[in-house]
């Protein structure tokens, strides 16, 4: 049935042959991480579609799923909150700006303070 699946095909021109098979564009999701010290992290404080909560945002991580979630799942533990790491970001729920720009730097990360 999941060949059938007619959203994952939106914009695409069918063919009138009843051979036709569909083969999609995978994307490659295995992305590959590039070491600590030549990623340029970003922490900010992110209040919008929250209901008026802060959460810090870390953006700028480039690689793989499973590196960002490990992370950000030592981030949330250092910081004692929740979160979650998706979509190349990781959220710390609460402002912890200064605490996460040390701990990455002493990590070897190239971190930055934003807003």
């Amino acid at each position: 049935m999941s060949e059938n699946d007619w959203k994952k095909r939106l914009g695409v021109v069918f063919s009138t042959n009843p051979n036709f098979g569909y083969e999609s564009a995978q994307e490659q999701e295995s992305h590959q991480t590039i070491p600590n010290d030549r990623q340029k992290l970003i922490v900010s404080i992110d209040r919008r579609n929250r209901g008026g909560r802060q959460v810090t945002l870390i953006t700028g991580f480039i690689g793989s799923d499973e590196d960002l979630a490990q992370l950000g799942k030592s981030l949330k533990n250092k910081c004692g909150a929740g979160g979650s790491a998706k979509d190349g970001e990781i959220i710390i729920q609460g402002d912890f700006r200064d605490k996460i720009v040390e701990l990455l730097i002493s990590s070897g990360y190239k971190a930055k303070r934003g807003n």
